[in-house]
């Protein structure tokens, strides 16, 4: 079993200049229980299916299982979520060895921008770039499983 580590951060500025890589990525939550979340997801041509466990108080860490599958059956997978999230993932890595995952959404969730960063533990020093906002670690609606349920475009109406 792998844990996850992470922590999340609204992005408030450019970030261009650090990205090295840049991938489209569609997914979809395809079963939900109490304790754990499966999750599909086609980046690019990959195909990837998730399965994560409950995230602890803090919203830092959780279990997470995670295993390549052909890119046409995830798409296949896709059709039996309530929806799906796109965005577009850029990488930025930091002279410390981490680096983020910024994720630009579109759809529904136009004009949220958040990046991530996996750390080998909860407290770990990482570098914060400029760009790097308000950290949104446990805050549930910034879960993209929230997201999906309730898209950001739609926070402005609640």
């Amino acid at each position: 079993m792998a844990k996850e580590i992470e922590r999340k951060f609204l992005v408030c500025g450019d970030f261009m200049s650090d990205v090295t890589s840049s991938t489209t990525i569609e997914q979809g939550y395809i079963a939900r229980g109490e304790s754990l979340t499966v999750r599909v997801r086609v980046r690019d041509e990959r195909g990837t299916l998730t399965i994560k466990g409950r995230t602890n108080s803090e919203g830092t860490t959780r279990d997470e299982w995670e295993y390549e599958i052909p890119a046409a059956e995830a798409r296949e997978l896709l059709t039996h979520s309530k929806g799906t999230i796109k965005k577009v993932r850029h990488l930025a890595p930091m002279a410390d060895g981490h680096t983020f995952e910024i994720d630009c959404f579109y759809g529904d969730n136009e004009g949220l921008t958040m990046a991530e960063i996996e750390l080998s533990s909860a407290d770990e020093e990482f570098i914060r770039p400029e760009w790097l906002g308000k950290e949104v670690t446990g805050d549930i609606r910034y879960y993209n499983s929230q997201l999906l349920k309730h898209p950001f475009s739609r926070w402005g109406e609640e």
